[in-house]
């Protein structure tokens, strides 16, 4: 199919002027029998960076031409013509006739820009439920929960942990015996890094320059972040506000790096930009189809590399002692994380109540508190994250389940389930793909 030539006022001259242009109304009509995937790509990306003016954490990682980058950083973006080019784009998309090959990334394409429409609705404050932001932008389908269900779980946490006060009080005392020292966290995490990274590297051919720069920052709501800056490199930050205990050396290590999102992005990096050209994933959208498998991966990703036992033996082996943590309590503390881990779902039900108006902040706090099993402090932190990220909240656990039936439906050996992960992250697939 012919590619255009033509410099479009809708997405080029946007990209390149801090003066907003209106296109032509003809523009869709005209020229969508001479549009290609290959320029709806590139006005994709262009698009993206304008909507990362607008919201500043909508741009999760960008390796594409930086001049593309210059021309819109710092521009006034008016976001209802923001609104009309992203609609006018999926126009054009829709009335490309393309090869069966093709129908993934027009379909992807198609998700990409309704996810972004949603998330400007979202920051322009206009209504939207929270039911409507994890489908439309996620592709998911958000179950309802009784948050009742969860209180067996509360009850046998309560035999098990030894200590007074609340249930949350007592897992939080508990847990806190397994904190790493400060001084300690650095060369703990860089061999629960260099582990995970060894397991990975068994399975998958990552690049020879792939690298990673790690710091220990404060004042954040949320435990970890990979910053993606391309050519197959992140910087990773681990936030210290709270204690960290051991466990989440690995947990850390595989869901930021090995091989969740430090491999996720340079896999799509590689594969997905370099080796067949899709200039779209050169952008990387926070608020889109693809989070909740970008956070599922990196969960799943955990078991994926210490299956069974394998993770609990490597930490009483290796970390603990580089800790200088006691291991007596080791196989309980092992418990208490996996009865923790049922109650991973209750969140979803409070934030939806909370970002829906039915719960104030103050009856927020001490569900969360009682459910995420956190100090109240803590507890507050994740609210605030809730604030600032919303339905996001449900790609950790709902994208895990998703990732999890997916790669465990392919096969159950680790060749399989190994190959299958990497399938799922270059096709790429989406939730609402998997879930057919």
């Amino acid at each position: 199919m012919k590619k255009i030539v033509f410099i479009s006022a809708l997405f080029l001259v946007a990209a390149c002027s801090p003066t907003e242009v209106k296109a032509p109304a003809e523009t869709v009509e005209t020229e969508a029998y001479q549009y290609s995937l290959n320029q709806a790509g590139e006005d994709f990306v262009k698009l993206a960076l304008r909507m990362g003016e607008v919201d500043s954490d909508y741009v999760d990682a960008y390796s594409g031409p930086k001049e593309w980058r210059e021309a819109i950083k710092g521009t006034q973006v008016d976001t209802d013509n923001l609104a009309k080019d992203i609609e006018g784009l999926r126009k054009k998309i829709g009335m490309l006739d393309v090869s069966s090959s093709e129908n993934v990334r027009r379909k992807n394409l198609m998700k990409l820009l309704r996810a972004m429409a949603v998330r400007l609705d979202v920051v322009t404050g206009k209504p939207v439920s929270f039911d409507k932001e994890v489908s439309d932008i996620y592709d998911v389908k958000p179950p309802r929960y009784n948050l009742s269900e969860y209180d067996a779980v509360l009850a046998e946490l309560d035999a098990l942990v030894p200590g007074e006060g609340s249930v949350a009080e007592q897992v939080n005392n508990f847990r806190n015996k397994f904190a790493i020292p400060k001084d300690k966290l650095k060369p703990v995490f860089d061999r629960a890094i260099a582990e995970c990274r060894a397991r990975t590297s068994v399975y998958f051919d990552l690049p020879d320059r792939e690298k990673f720069t790690m710091e220990f920052v404060t004042d954040k709501s949320w435990s970890g972040y990979n910053y993606y800056q391309g050519n197959y490199e992140s910087l990773i930050q681990i936030n210290t506000d709270f204690p960290i205990t051991i466990d989440r050396a690995v947990d850390l290590g595989c869901h930021e790096g090995y091989p969740g999102h430090h491999v996720w992005n340079l896999f799509i990096e590689r594969e997905l930009v370099g080796k067949r050209g899709w200039i779209e994933y050169s952008v990387n959208p926070l608020f889109g189809p693809f989070g909740p498998l970008a956070e599922g991966s990196g969960n799943f990703g955990i078991e994926l590399a210490f299956p069974g036992d394998e993770k609990m033996a490597f930490e009483k082996q290796v970390l603990f002692p580089m800790a200088g943590l006691d291991t007596s309590e080791a196989e309980l503390f092992e418990r208490v994380l996996a009865l923790e881990s049922k109650l991973s779902h209750a969140t979803n039900d409070i934030a939806r109540r909370y970002l829906d108006g039915e719960l104030t902040k103050d009856e927020a706090v001490p569900l969360i508190q009682k459910y995420y099993l956190q100090s109240r402090e803590k507890s507050e932190q994740r609210l605030r994250f809730i604030e600032k990220y919303r339905g996001y909240v449900i790609n950790y656990n709902i994208g895990q389940d998703i990732v999890r039936s997916y790669v465990q439906d392919i096969g159950d050996t680790p060749e399989a389930q190994w190959t299958a992960f990497r399938d799922m992250l270059t096709i790429p697939l989406t939730p609402g793909d998997m879930q057919e």
